[in-house]
Order: C-alpha cells, then structure tokens, then sequence
C-alpha cells in the first residue's frame, strides 16, 4: 500500500458512516442487531462487541474494503468512538461503568495461512487459521506507566511494545530533569498472554516443516483457546520490536489478536454441501453399506477383513456419554495390532491417517512422553514458560496413530494411560497446573517380542507391554504369517494386480466421499440402544460371567471394562448405515467381533480356557495359582532355614507339578516386583 493511499485512507473520517452502519444494519428477521448487542453488552456488563465483517461488506463495502483492512487500528478507535457514542444517546446512565470499547471483528472471508504470510501484510487486518500449540500462564502487561517526579508531579505515559520511556517533563514543576520514579500499583494492565498457532496437519505439504506464528492476546480474549485447539484468529500483522538501544534490519513478525474464535472442536474442517449430504444418505440406503465401506479401507492389503472392520468402526467411534454427576463415559474405540514383520501393518496405519477427518501419525521410536502428551518448554528469548501440546492434544477428537508401540520407552509409554481411558493430558510443571482435552481413538500396531508371534505363549509374554496398557484397548488384533497354499496364491495375484494394474484396485468408495460420510456420521448421528439389542448384549455378559462360577477354579471371562467396548462397537456399527437405532445386527457383531478377540488373545495357553486376566493382569489364573504356590514355599522354606535355596525351591515344586523354567522366571518376576529379595546369591527370603 502506497504512502498516499494510506493518506487518503486517514484523511477520510468515516465516523459517521460507521455510526450509520452500527445503528441502521438490519439482518435477515429484520431487527437492528448491532442495537440490539451494544443493548446485551450492557446488561452482561462487558465492554467487548463482536461485528460481522461480512455485514460490513453487504452494508458498505467501502468501508470495510479501503479502511478497515488497511488502517485497523484506526478504524477499530474509530468503532469503539461510535459505539461510546451511541450508549451516550440511548443508555447515558451506564456510560461511566464502562472505562474502555473493544470492537471484536470476526467471519473475515479470506482466511490466510501462516505459511503465506508475507511483509505486504504488515499493520492490516488479517485472519488466520492454526491450532493452538503452546500458551503461556496469563499475565498483566503495563498499558500506561504512572511516575513520579522528585517534586511530587505525577504524569501517566503510554507504554508501546516492552520499552517503557520515562516522561519528557513534569507537569507540576516543568523541568524536563529530576529523577523518576515508576509507582507500579498505581499504573494501568491489561491481562495478556502469548499463544503460538501452528498449521493444521492435514494443510501442511508434504515433507515440510511446521511453520508456526506467535499471538499476543489481551483481556477476555485471555484463556479463550488452549492448547489442541482449532481456532481462527483475527488481528493486526505487527513487527516484534528490536528496542530502542539496537537498530536491526530482521525482525519477526507477530499478530496483535482483535478476536479468537475456537473452531467448532470436532470435524469442522470437513465441508460437507447439500449435494454431499444428498449422496451420503443415498449411499446410506445400501443394504450392503457396511461391507463397502469396510472393503474400501487399504483396498491394496489383502484381506484382514475383520480388522479392517475393527478400524471401520473405530472410524466412526461410539457415543460420548456425559452423566449428571459430570463423569464422561468414552465413545472412542481403541484398537491394538500385533503382527509378524511384513503383514502391511504400518500401511494400514498410514492409509488410517489419511483417510480420518482428523489424525495425527507417529511412530514409537520417535515418540517421547513429552511429545505424545503435553510439555513445559522455556523459550531462550524472553525466558517464559509456554505450555506445548503433544500429538494426542492435537489429534483431539480425531485418531492417533501410534506405529511400533513396543519399541517406545517404558516411562514414555506410561504417559497415554489417563489419555486413553479418561481422555485428558493432565499436566504440572513449571508453576503451570492444566489439563487438556485428548478426546482422541488410539490406533496402535507393534512387533511381536520374539520376532514372531508365539501361539504357546501368552499376549502379554508375545508382546512388550505392560498389562496396563493392554486393557485399555477395546479390540486386539494378533496377525500371524501362517503359511496357506490357497491363502498365499490369492495374496500373490492380488499384489502382482496391485503392482501391474494399480487402477484396477479401486475402493467402492472414494477417499474423499468416505472421509465426508464418516465425519458426517460423527457429527450427527447418534444412535441409542433398542431393549432387544440391550438384552442381547447383557445375555451375553452375563453367561460369560456365568462361566466363572462353573468351578472354583474356573477364571473370569469378561470384565465391565470390556461390556463398555461391547456397546461402543455396537453403536458404531449402527452409525456405519447412519441408523438412530443400535439393532440386535449391531449387537450380534459386536459380540462376533469381542469373541473372536477374547479366544485369540484373552486364552490361558496352559488351560486353554478363556481368562481375560491375561489381558488385564498379564497373569491368567492358572500361573497367578502357581506363583501363589511358589511364594508360600519360599516364606516356609526361609521361616525353616534362613532363606530358601534355589535348588529346594525346584525341588518342592516339582512335587506340585510346575515347571523348573516357570519356577525361575517366577522368582525373577517376584523380585522385580519386591515379593521377594536376594539374600545371597540363589538364596531368597520373602520381603515381608
């Protein structure tokens, strides 16, 4: 913009028009709605009024167009003047209560991304679109220094930027000398706060650095967006300051916030046209919608149909329940994948993110407590303290992918419990206590520990997890490279089609029409459990349970945790066909789909029995007796001799029928977790 234009721009005084605007702007019932709010904020006690820039537009387009955009900051005194100045006529009473008008601009049509931010926009109104990546604590910045001369003169000087310039000269004595003094109770704050946006995954090119933005944030605008949130943010493109000492010729760009708007949390970045709806809900009327949809998931990866269901319906997720007590009850499915190397695993998981509204890929080498959660960062410049959101904040209210899990550290891995189960990031550090949403499904795939999946052992002895996290996954997936001869010739044909003739594996449903379909089924459909499906699911429950009493020996089959997954799955399934209804259908498969899990990997491989303490204790009932066993007999043999020896430890418990080599991963595992001790070597004695 030209050095005469911007004259032109401020010679102009559109006060009137504004006051024009403010008072005549009729919407679409007819009424004077900016009357109306400057009314409401009245009666709310507030002193901040949002306007519609596209009223402006649609009222004067001038105004909005040559002012506005280009002179912000004269044009928004210019707001606040008029706003002041209608109070004065219609509510005069009220008019000291309010020490100052904060005009908030919002819906500005041309939304810029942080990675086009260029010098030509510095000092113009400008939006822009990001998540919310770091915050810093609230604090209270100095507006206006009050000082004191060495007379007594008191004088109020303006503070610009983070210099504060002393006063030129006193009113009281008119010196221009004298010494100073800043009276900092007295001075006038405004609340502030530094936040950093950071482009949206999904927007960003491939290969490519996130780029990200700082934004200086004042008054209620403070706390209005948190870490993890989607928000688009209007404000005026400054230059951070270099100070008065050092002249520079690089300076970093910033945005003064007029408004933060928090995008609407969950799929809003899917736009979704009638004519999208229109095929959506004719797509819906398929009797055969659900084998479609499932089929076109990774239509490359042969096979695997009944987890491609499984992440079908994590896809779609079940119902978030919010309680009266305001205790939330999960609708997001989590699923867990272990497979023989070269079983298209890490595919899945990459055509996952691409394919979800809303998801965020990483991979367990790479991945920290701190980077999957939240983290306590201190900047080197001004030495602030910014809390930074991890992968699971940001992929709130969509999926994260979370690739060679097993190889992620014990204590990093520790850090998604209270996200997968209560769907928060609790955090404290640094003085900054928060806790940030990480509404999130967790798809999780990993090696099996020995290479390759061992159907005589246990999950929790194939896999390198802890039990912990194993109970949180309402389906596990156990892929095994068994060799087949017509399994192996239909894999081969179908990779030589994929490799040949790539256009002949085409999905029934393209990327972009599934993507549209599922957020559209996340956003509005909720469908309620029908008493048939619910007697199902509770019959179900309850003869798995029935199984426990059979003998006293008889382990526990099925738990509560799992009856949550169950009815979650169901209402997926429902979801899948865009029904408002859970059907005995969904009932039946979601149990098909929990039975086939609870006899793959909820099976003690000694008793062969169902126990689905394996999965949540990593110790079936079977093995928690014999370790029982070999407990009580090291305490006796101590009691007797002082501590027990190895060799008659075996030798007891071979008359008891259990292994040599189980006694000795026993007594290994015990003394990890403190039952026992070593007193000297292979000899052991009880802790307590």
């Amino acid at each position: 913009m030209s050095s005469g234009t911007t004259d032109a721009v401020l010679l102009h005084d559109y006060l009137t028009e504004i006051e024009d605007f403010l008072s005549n702007y009729r919407d679409g019932s007819g009424r004077q709605k900016y009357r109306e709010l400057v009314r409401r904020m009245i009666l709310e006690d507030r002193y901040d009024i949002e306007i519609s820039f596209i009223d402006i537009v649609n009222y004067n387009p001038k105004l909005a167009e040559e002012y506005i955009v280009k002179d912000p900051e004269a044009a928004i005194a210019k707001f606040a003047e008029a706003v002041r100045h209608i109070i004065e006529i219609e509510y005069p009473e009220h008019l000291d209560r309010i020490p100052r008008i904060v005009p908030r601009f919002r819906d500005i049509p041309l939304l810029y991304k942080i990675r086009d931010i260029r010098s030509s926009l510095i000092s113009r109104l400008i939006a822009v679109e990001g998540i919310v990546v770091r915050a810093t604590p609230p604090k209270q910045k100095m507006t206006e220094a009050l000082f004191m001369h060495e007379c007594g003169g008191e004088a109020y000087v303006p503070v610009a930027g983070d210099i504060i310039d002393k006063p030129m000269m006193c009113p009281i004595c008119q010196r221009s000398g004298g010494s100073w003094r800043l009276i900092e109770e007295r001075s006038r704050y405004r609340d502030f706060q530094r936040i950093v946006i950071q482009e949206k995954p999904e927007e960003m090119p491939a290969g490519r650095m996130p780029r990200s933005l700082e934004v200086d944030v004042y008054d209620v605008l403070v706390d209005a967006a948190r870490p993890g949130d989607r928000v688009i943010v209007v404000g005026i493109l400054k230059l951070r300051g270099g100070g008065a000492k050092r002249v520079k010729s690089l300076y970093d760009v910033f945005l003064e916030a007029n408004n933060v708007v928090v995008s609407q949390r969950l799929l809003e970045e899917i736009d979704i046209t009638k004519e999208d709806e229109e095929r959506i809900r004719e797509l819906a009327k398929d009797p055969l919608i659900r084998r479609k949809i499932i089929a076109s998931i990774a239509p490359a990866i042969h096979g695997l149909w009944d987890l491609k269901e499984a992440i079908a319906l994590l896809l779609f997720g079940g119902n978030q329940k919010v309680l009266q007590d305001g205790t939330k009850v999960r609708g997001d499915i989590h699923v867990l994948v272990i497979g023989d190397p070269g079983t298209a695993k890490s595919q899945l998981l990459q055509y996952v993110s691409r394919i979800a509204p809303r998801a965020i890929y990483t991979t367990g080498k790479g991945a920290t407590a701190a980077g999957l959660t939240a983290a306590v960062i201190r900047e080197k410049q001004s030495g602030e303290y910014y809390l930074e959101a991890g992968a699971l904040v940001l992929a709130d209210g969509g999926i994260a992918c979370i690739d060679e899990i097993d190889k992620m550290r014990d204590e990093d891995r520790v850090a998604i419990h209270e996200a997968m189960e209560q769907q928060t990031i609790s955090i404290a550090k640094a003085g900054i206590v928060a806790r940030l949403n990480a509404r999130t499904s967790v798809l999780a795939a990993g090696n099996p520990r020995y290479g390759r999946y061992l159907p005589s052992r246990s999950i929790t002895e194939n896999v390198n997890l802890p039990p912990t996290i194993l109970s949180r996954f309402d389906l596990i997936f156990v892929i095994k490279d068994v060799p087949n001869p017509e399994r192996d010739a239909r894999l081969a044909r179908h990779i030589s089609t994929v490799h040949s003739l790539s256009e002949a594996i085409k999905p029934f449903i393209d990327i972009e029409t599934l993507r549209k379909y599922i957020a559209f089924a996340r956003k509005y459909v909720k469908p309620t459990l029908t008493d048939e499906a619910r007697r199902m699911l509770e019959n179900f429950f309850i003869e798995m349970r029935k199984k426990s009493l059979e003998t006293p020996e008889s382990p526990i089959t099925i738990t509560a945790r799992q009856y949550e997954a169950l009815i979650r799955l169901a209402e997926a399934h429902s979801k899948m066909a865009l029904k408002n209804e859970v059907t005995e259908e969904d009932a039946a498969e979601a149990i098909r789909l929990m039975k086939s899990m609870l006899e793959s990997v909820g099976i003690d491989v000694e008793s062969g029995e169902i126990d689905i303490d394996t999965i949540m204790t990593g110790k079936p009932k079977s093995q928690r007796e014999k370790m029982l066993i070999i407990e009580e007999i090291v305490r006796n043999l101590s009691a007797a001799e002082g501590c027990a020896k190895i060799k008659n430890i075996i030798g007891k418990t071979r008359e008891q029928n259990i292994d040599d080599k189980f006694v000795e991963e026993a007594l290994n595992k015990m003394r990890r977790e403190g039952l026992i001790y070593q007193v000297k070597e292979g000899c052991f004695a009880p802790v307590a």
